[in-house]
This record gives C-alpha cells, sequence and structure tokens, in this order.
C-alpha cells in the first residue's frame, strides 16, 4: 500500500471525497513527523510506537573497495507494533 491507496481507504470508509482524504492523511503524517523531529514519541494503541533512536558515529567499510570509513552520527525512526497490530498479523 502507498499513500495513494491510503488516501483512496480513507475516503471510501469515511464517506469524504479525495481532496478531504488527502488533507487528513496529510494532517496525521505532518503532526507525526512533527512531533517526531522535536524528539517525543508518537505513541497509537493497538497499532505501535514511534520513537527516534540516537546512532553514535562510526568506522565502517567501502563494499566496493574495503577501504574504511568513517559514518556520521545521525538519529533513526524506531517503530514497535503494538499488541493488537502483531495479532492481526499473526
Amino acid at each position: 500500500m502507498n499513500k495513494g491507496d491510503l488516501v483512496d481507504n480513507v475516503a471510501k470508509a469515511s464517506d469524504i471525497t479525495k481532496a478531504q482524504a488527502t488533507d487528513a492523511v496529510n494532517s496525521v503524517l505532518s503532526s507525526m513527523q512533527s512531533c517526531l523531529k522535536k524528539g517525543d514519541k508518537v505513541s497509537l494503541i493497538g497499532f505501535g510506537t514511534f520513537s527516534i533512536n540516537k546512532r553514535e558515529a562510526r568506522m565502517g567499510r567501502n563494499p566496493r573497495t574495503g577501504a574504511p570509513i568513517k559514518i556520521k552520527a545521525k538519529k533513526v525512526v524506531k517503530f514497535k507494533a503494538g499488541k493488537a497490530l502483531e495479532d492481526a498479523v499473526n
């Protein structure tokens, strides 16, 4: 499923236009992104929790040449599935 499919499903389930569904989906995603950018967690009960982890700088190897390279520190998004989502999938 991609974003367009999600918009279609929201529009059908809520009996609203695709434009309204697009605005709703974009608003939810934008809100989640701004919370994560601040370093806050986003918990959707039954679905899962999005959080930010810090990955330290480290040494790696160029797979093509084998030469050592420095990999910069960065923040990564982590997702932990909720029980209801895990149960639905399994």
